[in-house]
């Protein structure tokens, strides 16, 4: 153990504990093909509050890459259209701020339901906007970064 942290001192407070792993055993069964742990196959528990648990499964799970991993273009350089989009969450715009390159706009790139959008809102530009952010952020809870970047370059 290398510290503990009082969290308060009322009921419920609690304490940080933060320890040194100096161990662990990992069945293989929880692997994946490049022997990392999957988090997919794991039975993970999630403390709420109170009496209050959460099973975990894949449904939950939402992967963002680790920001330091590649360094990213950042929120500051994302458009402001997008960096102040009021439909993508944080968590989107991490998504879309951690390419180490602003993407470029690939005129190959099909979308029948960005076609759909812009067919359907072409008249009205800011409902239009509100369809396509819609569109992006369903792609980045898929993991779509790429095909997001490119919905959003098109508006």
């Amino acid at each position: 153990m290398k510290q503990i942290i009082a969290l308060g001192n009322q009921g419920g407070a609690g304490n940080l504990v933060i320890c040194e792993v100096l161990r662990m055993h990992v069945d293989e069964s929880v692997l994946d093909n490049d022997q990392m742990i999957d988090q997919r196959k794991m039975h993970h528990v999630a403390r709420l509050g109170g009496d209050w648990y959460c099973r975990v499964d894949e449904a939950c799970l939402l992967k963002v890459e680790k920001p330091n991993s590649s360094l990213g273009i950042g929120f500051d350089a994302l458009p402001s259209s997008i960096r102040e989009s009021r439909i993508l969450s944080g968590n989107h715009l991490g998504q879309l701020a951690n390419l180490p390159a602003l993407p470029d706009i690939d005129p190959s790139f099909e979308d029948p339901e960005l076609r759909m959008i812009i067919q359907y809102y072409g008249v009205s530009p800011q409902e239009m906007e509100v369809e396509i952010h819609r569109h992006a952020a369903r792609l980045l809870d898929a993991g779509k970064v790429r095909e997001a970047w490119q919905v959003l370059l098109s508006c």
